[in-house]
């Protein structure tokens, strides 16, 4: 076959941009959630608004603190400590790994009501297996470097 053409069964891959396929799908799937929460929820809120039979409430009373800044707390802690301990470990997503772990186990008792002994077997479960099964098949079987 001529080097000039390509191939049906021929894949190149450039391995200084690849990384890139993926947040490329994601972002493309969460703005196409956005525009349909756009027009489940949004469209019906502002023709309510519009016509006057409800009104904007930015009162804090019914918020739950607690979770709100109990979330941002984690996150922002999630993501610091996740950089820090994969320097520790260079380019094996084990910071990503060691860190998922308690971030999603303190995440899921922060929104659990009535924690009892089969919701923290749950929860423990849960906060080991997903963060360690994402793992492997992001780091190992796709090879995509995570912090």
């Amino acid at each position: 076959m001529d080097s000039g053409q390509s191939s049906l069964f021929q894949v190149s891959v450039d391995f200084g941009t690849s990384h890139m396929f993926f947040p490329k799908i994601v972002i493309a799937f969460l703005l196409f959630l956005l525009v349909l929460i756009f027009v489940i929820y949004g469209i019906p809120k502002i023709k309510r608004l519009m016509s006057g039979e409800q009104k904007l409430n930015f009162s804090s009373q019914h918020m739950d603190k607690l979770r709100f800044f109990g979330t941002i707390a984690l996150t922002v802690a999630y993501f610091l400590s996740m950089n820090y301990v994969g320097e520790f470990f260079p380019n094996e997503g084990l910071g990503f790994l060691f860190m998922s772990i308690p971030f999603i186990f303190l995440l899921s008792l922060l929104y659990s009501h009535g924690v009892n002994k089969r919701k923290f077997i749950i929860i423990v479960l849960n906060a080991v297996l997903a963060p360690s099964i994402a793992w492997y098949v992001l780091a190992n079987m796709f090879n995509i470097s995570l912090p």
